[in-house]
């Protein structure tokens, strides 16, 4: 099993000299906090919040994922060049059908410093 990196696995400190290495790398989850069963919701995950990831031959983001909890929900592949071989952020809109509340997190695989977890999103899931 590969490491998995969060914003935890690194002390206050280094956090603020490694911000821009932690922020590109770091999955992010973005919905609304609510959502209706058994109707289509959109969640957007995106690699890097404030600083854009490279997008090079041997350095660029290869996958996104998409779970709730353990349970796999949906994964896309990008190829060296998809930004235009340039600085950015990849962005990915999943569309699900929620039939309960989720505890949706993202996984981003850099193809030079491995897995980065998104912080969990909970949604509640009405009728």
């Amino acid at each position: 099993m590969p490491k998995i990196n969060t914003y935890q696995d690194i002390s206050q400190i280094d956090r603020e000299a490694k911000k821009d290495y932690i922020d590109r790398h770091s999955a992010f989850v973005h919905s609304a906090d609510t959502a209706k069963k058994g109707e289509k919701f959109v969640v957007k995950v995106k690699v890097g919040e404030e600083y854009p990831h490279p997008d090079d031959f041997d350095h660029f983001i290869k996958y996104v994922q998409l779970w709730n909890g353990e349970t796999f929900i949906a994964e896309t592949h990008f190829t060296p060049g998809a930004l235009g071989n340039q600085p950015g952020h990849v962005e990915v809109d999943f569309h699900i059908v929620p039939m309960k509340s989720l505890k949706l997190v993202a996984m981003a695989y850099c193809t030079k410093h491995g897995l980065w977890q998104s912080d969990e999103k909970l949604v509640e899931v009405v009728e």
